[in-house]
């Protein structure tokens, strides 16, 4: 009956486990590794657990510290989960290795620190793949040594290693350098890897961009036969001009050589001129602007076409010229000579009109003044313009406008006198019909424009209309 209720109390006990979920590794045992009320958990990535199972000790320098507190898979990854005490001083990047107590022991995760160690491990912190790894299982290598001395591979060995000290013997030094170069190459390789790929990229594209283009590639090699037999066709012609152009070769040397100083010469002469161009900068391009409109600007004649169709046969605009003449020591004025006085000039052409002198002095003449005087001395225009008369001697030349017969004025020269007398008496060219003296002051509006009222009148004074 007493065993009876022993059974059953195990029973149910065993039954209140298994519902409970809870696994045998959550119990505690007695002797495990002590990581104090507050542990730190570190999470540890493996390829391959082997046979490593929770409450597995962790140890550091052979010393236990840890324990394993899971194990989960997380795909082809195996996640493992180990607590350790708080006060553990490792460094951030710590090396994680499963090993075996012996040859035949329990496997325990070894943690080791690294030669240059980084950081801190922290709570929560997680090792990576690239500084976990495991040691070689004894089944591993028994295998591998059955394998060897089953006779799979254990002649071959032998015939390969006769073969290489053959291959090799005499050579060693042309070996080594051969490995030597083919370490330089293969670090040259390394350090341009960059450019390696960026030249494949390249190429990529540039087989893409061939591909695309495919048709016109195609169209073009065969038009190719037909350019070749044209080029066949023309081989004498092409020839024929290759040794003119040898010909032309050397007699472009022959020139070059015989103007070669003249050609110096000129650069240096045109050195100054191009000097003097760029010391002229805007000036000289400006310059020529106003030349293509001399004398009157296009501001005088309209700025566009628009305004310039207004102007019409007829119309004109005041010019005012300042010209500055030296009439002093004139050489070559001709028919003139110093002290001689127009009237004095006159006089005597009336008593020898045929005289060179007054040949000159009719040439000075021109429109009524010529005429004028033709009439006072038909001899002197031969008829061509006189009506005839006496011929008497003319005192003087009173009769003829715009001529004085007064004598020539101290300070100044007879040539003066004479510019004078044949220009005094013209008048001042007419307005043009577009003139009308009742318009305001600013019959254009130019002042709302920026431009002189009075000013700009006076240039467009006949020339536009409003």
């Amino acid at each position: 009956m007493r065993r009876t209720r022993v059974m059953s109390l195990v029973a149910g006990l065993v039954g209140a486990l298994a519902l409970s979920s809870c696994s045998i590794y959550d119990v505690q045992l007695p002797g495990g590794a002590d990581v104090g009320n507050d542990p730190i958990k570190v999470k540890i990535l493996f390829r391959d657990v082997l046979d490593l199972v929770p409450q597995s000790t962790v140890k550091v320098d052979d010393v236990t510290v840890g324990k394993v507190t899971k194990i989960e898979l997380k795909g082809y990854i195996a996640d493992v989960t180990v607590a350790l005490p708080k006060n553990t001083d490792l460094p951030a990047n710590t090396r994680a290795e499963i090993r075996q107590t012996s040859l035949l022991g329990e496997k325990f995760v070894s943690l080791s620190k690294p030669s240059t160690p980084e950081g801190q491990l922290r709570n929560g912190d997680t090792i990576g793949l690239e500084d976990s790894g495991r040691n070689p299982e004894i089944e591993e290598v028994f295998g591998a040594l059955a394998l060897v001395l089953n006779g799979g591979g254990v002649g071959q060995l032998k015939t390969i290693s006769e073969e290489l000290n053959q291959a090799f013997e005499g050579r060693e030094q042309s070996v080594r350098s051969i490995i030597t170069q083919v370490s330089d190459f293969m670090g040259q390789l390394d350090a341009n890897k960059v450019s390696i790929v960026t030249a494949l990229e390249n190429l990529n594209r540039l087989s893409l961009e061939l591909r695309r283009q495919d048709g016109t590639i195609k169209d073009a090699l065969d038009d190719l036969p037909a350019a070749l037999s044209s080029v066949n066709g023309q081989r004498a012609d092409l020839v024929k001009m290759l040794k003119a152009l040898s010909n032309l070769s050397s007699v472009g040397v022959d020139v070059i050589k015989a103007s070669k100083e003249s050609t110096i010469d000129a650069l240096n002469n045109l050195a100054p001129v191009l000097t003097a161009l760029g010391k002229a900068g805007e000036s000289f391009p400006k310059s020529l602007q106003v030349a293509l409109t001399y004398p009157f600007i296009d501001e005088a004649v309209g700025r566009d076409p628009e305004v310039a169709r207004n102007l019409h046969m007829g119309d004109f605009t005041n010019l005012s010229i300042n010209l500055s003449l030296d009439l002093f020591n004139l050489p070559n004025v001709p028919g003139l000579a110093p002290g001689v006085s127009v009237a004095e000039l006159l006089g005597n052409c009336g008593k020898k009109p045929d005289g060179k002198l007054c040949t000159s002095v009719k040439n000075l003449l021109s429109g009524t003044q010529l005429q004028q005087v033709c009439k006072l001395i038909p001899a002197l225009c031969k008829g061509s313009l006189g009506n005839g008369g006496g011929g008497q001697p003319v005192p003087g030349i009173g009769g003829v406008p715009g001529l004085s017969s007064k004598p020539p004025v101290t300070g100044g020269t007879m040539l003066d006198n004479l510019i004078r007398g044949l220009t005094g008496a013209l008048g001042r060219t007419a307005t043009g019909a577009a003139y009308d003296p009742n318009l305001p002051t600013d019959p254009f509006l130019l002042a709302g424009t920026g431009y002189d009222p009075g000013l700009g009148t006076l240039l467009l004074q006949g020339v536009a209309t409003k």
